[in-house]
């Protein structure tokens, strides 16, 4: 679908966004691992957490839906069954990598497949460690899916040290280790998300300078209400829209902010962008509140590097097309991560940008430039990638003339985004 953005006059009033993705994804996993009923509120609606769902009732777990709670029969570690066909976990980089975690403990084989983007992206960092654990999991010659995993007796516990950081591969660790004979420790010494460790009640040590995520093989995963908060990664884009447009003032409802995800919001205040919390209170382990945006004056630059990185690693598209309004430089280092997204991020935003008229340098793990006034509305490629595409399409509620090529891949993360800024 080619669609075109109209410059906005103005956005005012209310808004929401659909649950937090990476908490959904584990409510929904966790859930399942439970013995017993689980009660999820708030669960985000996006195609990647469907994906998530259809693939624990492949495996034999019972789900219903019923108005605003979406209810998980729990089977217990050892309750899953094996699936009649391959698991698809779609699009979804999360469902392939944390269920190929809990699949490496079973007792019966199972294959994951993905769409044309998911089969492309590595898949070494979670085989690698899976297999020190004694798990029977293969890939294709290129680290790629389809995800072949076998039938294991028994996963012994490792330490295992995460470089890059990456909260999937944790999480994934950490997940085998529930099938391990004795403790598994994740040491981190770059934080990434931890709601993981939040939601499990997973115990966190220092290690050095460092820190371990520890859990226990045999440890029971307790049936539980979860209240998911608004997804922050989804809140990134209407901020965004919101202090780049002229008449503008609006309240995100209800949205996480974990420490480990709001280090956008730190970035966006560095860029001058007129924000504040309200409301700010805790449901279910996980920080929440009000998000109030106001038109900015997007007046500085900002330089991403470093440990800042894998705290904004999905944020970053859109805090690089805020920073076009800019008569500064924006600066993107150490994120090669970003070549291995839904599309090669970097390459996406350097292509698109170059379109709008930016002169952009490209470096192997990131890029930069100069902001400008006079940027040139033209069609622009979303790669099908959901955060290229609603990146870009907030660049277009400024510019005159830009629309979006494949822009139904927003569906992936945030059903309605379209109508929500063009309302």
């Amino acid at each position: 679908m080619d669609l075109p953005i109209h410059p906005s006059k103005g956005l005012r009033g209310q808004f929401s966004v659909p649950g937090d993705k990476s908490i959904s994804h584990r409510a929904v996993l966790f859930g399942a691992l439970a013995e017993g009923e689980t009660t999820i509120e708030g669960l985000s609606n996006a195609a990647d957490v469907r994906s998530t769902i259809s693939c624990i009732e492949a495996l034999g777990v019972e789900t219903e839906s019923g108005g605003a709670r979406f209810i998980i029969h729990g089977k217990g570690p050892r309750g899953f069954r094996k699936s009649q066909s391959s698991l698809n976990a779609g699009n979804s980089g999360t469902t392939m990598r944390l269920l190929s975690g809990i699949l490496s403990g079973q007792r019966f084989d199972s294959v994951i497949v993905g769409d044309s983007s998911l089969s492309r992206r590595p898949m070494k960092r979670i085989i690698e460690p899976l297999k020190r654990m004694g798990a029977n999991i293969a890939a294709t010659p290129e680290f790629t899916a389809p995800i072949q995993i076998s039938s294991t007796y028994g996963l012994k516990p490792i330490d295992y040290e995460l470089n890059p950081p990456s909260a999937q591969v944790k999480s994934a660790v950490l997940l085998a280790g529930l099938y391990a004979d004795g403790t598994t420790r994740v040491i981190e010494n770059v934080p990434t998300r931890d709601h993981t460790e939040r939601m499990l009640g997973l115990t966190v040590k220092p290690f050095g300078n460092k820190h371990a995520i520890e859990i226990r093989g045999g440890q029971k995963v307790l049936p539980r209400k979860f209240v998911v908060p608004g997804d922050i990664s989804a809140a990134t884009f209407l901020i965004a829209a919101a202090a780049l447009v002229p008449n503008s003032e609006i309240t995100i409802k209800n949205v996480g902010l974990n420490a480990t995800r709001s280090s956008v919001l730190n970035c966006f205040r560095s860029m001058n962008v007129a924000l504040q919390m309200a409301n700010v209170h805790e449901e279910g382990g996980e920080p929440c509140g009000d998000i109030v945006v106001a038109t900015s004056d997007i007046s500085n630059g900002v330089e991403v590097r470093g440990d800042i990185v894998p705290l904004v690693i999905d944020e970053i598209p859109m805090l690089a097309v805020t920073s076009m309004f800019a008569d500064s430089v924006f600066t993107l280092r150490d994120a090669t991560e970003l070549r291995y997204k839904e599309s090669d991020r970097i390459a996406s935003i350097v292509q698109n940008m170059r379109k709008l008229g930016i002169d952009i340098e490209e470096y192997p793990d990131g890029f930069a430039f100069q902001g400008k006034k006079d940027l040139i509305g033209t069609a622009l490629e979303s790669y099908g990638d959901h955060r290229i595409a609603m990146a870009f399409g907030v660049a277009g509620l400024r510019i005159p003339g830009i629309s979006i090529r494949g822009a139904e891949c927003v569906d992936i993360s945030f059903p309605g985004f379209w109508n929500a800024i063009q309302a």
